[in-house]
């Protein structure tokens, strides 16, 4: 059996398809950590992080993505992730994030008893993930 030489990657959210392209390789936020599929890879259906980083690599190029949950689905050619969320590093608003990070952080210092706890450290991760993927996608311009 041959194995195959790229993957095709997919991304889509409820609104609209991010990627749709072969790629080499695809770096995945797994609920349980990160992990890589390469072409070949043995097929599987996992969860993703609540908020996490995908990138993948186009020959030697890597292209970043914000992920907000979802599943991803593997198969030996292809990769397919399905997410709440997702944005590519250069549609993200960096000021835009770091005031969400700003009012996140505040209202987690505050701790008054109408704050959802949860909803408020879940905005704090996410803004801080944007801001990542943003900075990543820069360093690699």
């Amino acid at each position: 059996m041959v194995l195959p030489s790229q993957l095709t990657l997919e991304v889509v959210t409820p609104d609209r398809s991010l990627v749709s392209q072969l790629v080499d390789e695809v770096h995945i936020p797994g609920a349980e950590g990160y992990f890589d599929v390469l072409p070949g890879h043995t097929p599987l259906l996992a969860t993703m992080m609540d908020v996490g980083q995908l990138w993948f690599r186009t020959n030697q190029e890597r292209s970043f993505i914000s992920i907000l949950s979802g599943f991803v689905e593997v198969q030996s050619d292809r990769v397919t992730v399905l997410a709440k969320v997702a944005e590519r590093a250069e549609e993200i608003d960096v000021e835009r994030s770091r005031l969400a990070k700003q009012r996140a952080e505040k209202r987690l210092a505050e701790r008054s008893l109408d704050i959802d706890v949860e909803r408020a450290r879940l905005s704090l991760l996410r803004s801080l993930v944007r801001i990542q993927v943003a900075a990543r996608a820069q360093v690699r311009s």
